[in-house]
């Protein structure tokens, strides 16, 4: 496969990865193990970028928590008070730890809305973020090479 389609397929997963991070729509394990079952990149690289792109979307997350924590009652949060009340309630019960939830649909991108609420630091979130998303990842990368 040349070079060029590589890098695209690797930029589309990134791109996917991070907006799955976000509230917005993605299917990036989807993606991952399309791309894999096409053999257009190792898995090891795939994986990779998959978790970056995962993570920083999350860091996106924090950010707005960190940052726009005046606008929470905004019809247009990227976060339903409902959400937002289950994520808190991770958050007050296991603190900086909530986080290793941050790939579960769903739950985990008000988690990292609620650590930037509650003004957890950047290193340690980022930290704890990508290594719940890169097994999350690394997982569904196991199970893809398994299948094709």
């Amino acid at each position: 496969m040349p070079a060029d389609s590589a890098l695209l397929s690797l930029a589309g997963l990134f791109v996917s990865a991070f907006t799955s991070a976000t509230l917005l729509p993605g299917s990036s394990e989807g993606v991952l193990a399309g791309l894999l079952g096409l053999e257009l990149v190792p898995a090891v690289l795939a994986v990779g970028v998959a978790t970056l792109g995962n993570t920083l979307g999350s860091l996106v997350n924090w950010a707005i928590g960190r940052f726009l924590d005046r606008y929470r009652d905004h019809p247009r949060f990227p976060a339903s008070g409902a959400m937002m009340a289950r994520a808190q309630r991770w958050y007050d019960r296991f603190g900086l730890w909530s986080l290793l939830a941050s790939w579960v649909p769903v739950v985990g991108d008000p988690i990292t809305v609620v650590a930037g609420l509650m003004r957890a630091p950047l290193v340690p979130v980022a930290a704890i973020v990508a290594f719940a998303k890169g097994v999350r990842y690394a997982i569904v990368a196991a199970g893809a090479l398994a299948f094709f």
